[in-house]
């Protein structure tokens, strides 16, 4: 699976949605996401965590497609090292 891939699957099935809502009720639900993700891990509930965490990452990407950010791009730009370093990605500049 490519994070790019993901993003514009994600951009196909809910930018409409998220548009119309706007960015800050989608930022909202966002936030409502992380808090789930809070309960199921003070329950240390591996499948609600694993539930929410999939839930928090596709709001984030949400939030990011409403901005026309890419989520690579940005990933790159900020942990471009440590990525070079796992070799976890072509063409990381370092």
């Amino acid at each position: 699976m490519e994070l790019r891939c993901v993003q514009r699957a994600m951009k196909d099935e809910y930018f409409n949605r998220d548009s119309e809502r706007g960015l800050f009720p989608t930022f909202a639900w966002f936030v409502e996401e992380v808090g789930e993700l809070g309960e199921a891990l003070l329950k240390r509930d591996k499948s609600g965590i694993s539930e929410e965490l999939a839930d928090v990452i596709a709001w984030a990407i949400s939030i990011a497609n409403l901005l026309d950010i890419d989520v690579e791009e940005a990933l790159r730009g900020k942990y471009g090292q440590e990525l070079a370093k796992a070799g976890c990605c072509e063409g990381v500049k370092s």
